[in-house]
């Protein structure tokens, strides 16, 4: 579940947990110690418990204690980033993103996506696509080198209901050029799921951070 940044329910959730943590601790210490001393209380007069042994089975609970800290430790470092991570990326708010995808989302009669060319092509071209796949449209773009080029397209006269869609042809020599379709999309909020960051993006279903390509 995405969850939004709140301080006042994330500082009682990590007070509660620190003292169950603790309670959970100085519990485990206390059978220890209740271990040690029933073993010291019924062990073999003839053959008692040496130094070593002893020093063994204390060293054995600072062991144990010291893991649990460490553990605890790196879980609220990685609570604290994540609580960061959200934090920074409310800056994207309001700001378009591209990643990958093929489907327009039209704003004031344009619709606008990227193609992202592996090589140099002699000739692109964008076809706008009816949800079902009919082309009522193509954007030229010309020759064009490698990388990502930003594409727009007249939507004004569009009367769908769903959002139409495109395919980049890129050819050079005749032969096709490996191309990867880029959308835009707005940020509209952000989150974390697992300690993951999520961005929330208007009219999309909401993606990871690690799925966009670019800030725009």
């Amino acid at each position: 579940m995405l969850t939004s940044l709140s301080s006042a329910t994330s500082a009682t959730t990590t007070d509660t947990s620190s003292k169950t943590k603790v309670a959970d601790m100085d519990a485990a210490q206390d059978r220890f110690l209740k271990l040690l001393v029933a073993q010291l209380n019924n062990q073999d007069p003839m053959n008692p418990m040496d130094n070593a042994q002893m020093t063994s089975q204390m060293a054995q609970i600072n062991t144990v204690t010291s893991v649990q800290q460490v553990n605890e430790t790196l879980q609220s470092m990685a609570q604290q980033f994540s609580a960061m991570q959200v934090l920074q990326g409310s800056s994207m708010v309001g700001h378009e993103v591209l990643l990958e995808g093929n489907t327009l989302s039209i704003v004031d009669g344009a619709a606008k996506g990227s193609v992202d060319l592996s090589a140099r092509a002699e000739n692109v071209s964008v076809d706008i696509l009816t949800p079902g796949g009919m082309v009522i449209d193509t954007v030229h773009m010309g020759a064009l080198e490698p990388g990502r080029h930003d594409f727009s397209w007249d939507a004004s006269n569009y009367q769908g209901t769903s959002a139409p869609s495109f395919r980049i042809n890129a050819t050079l020599g005749g032969q096709p050029i490996a191309n990867t379709a880029l959308t835009r999309a707005k940020v509209t909020g952000v989150g974390s799921d697992a300690g993951t960051l999520q961005l929330q993006l208007q009219g999309r279903p909401t993606v990871a951070y690690d799925a966009i390509a670019a800030i725009l």
